[in-house]
């Protein structure tokens, strides 16, 4: 059974960082995109960033230059450094990963998703 675990979140004040991580565990083929999201209270869950297994990033406008998304491939570990903080930050983040498992000598590819962490920016 393939698990994201998130860690890292957390209350912190505004211009401050965070650094969260998403391990991926279970019978893992391969992880294709990796990649964050965030929901705030009573809107729609929005992309932050994603990073390919080559390394190649897209990040959401409100979140550039301040958000760093990578990875370990070695560690099936995506992580987000998040510096000058905003309080619009606040949110519930979510790592998503596109993973291959084998099944059968089948190769099957699902979207994963983990339980979430909450991150509180202070004004």
């Amino acid at each position: 059974q393939v698990q994201l675990v998130e860690s890292g979140g957390g209350l912190v004040q505004a211009g401050g960082s965070l650094r969260l991580s998403c391990v991926a565990s279970g019978k893992i083929f391969n992880i294709n995109d990796m990649g964050w999201y965030r929901q705030a209270p009573g809107k729609q869950r929005e992309l932050v960033a994603t990073v390919t297994r080559g390394g190649g990033t897209n990040y959401a406008d409100s979140v550039k230059g301040r958000f760093t998304i990578s990875r370990d491939n070695a560690k099936n570990t995506v992580f987000l450094q998040m510096n000058t903080l905003k309080s619009e930050d606040t949110a519930a983040y979510y790592c998503n990963a596109q993973i291959q498992t084998l099944q059968l000598d089948q190769i099957h590819e699902f979207d994963y998703w983990g339980q979430g962490t909450q991150v509180t920016v202070s004004s």
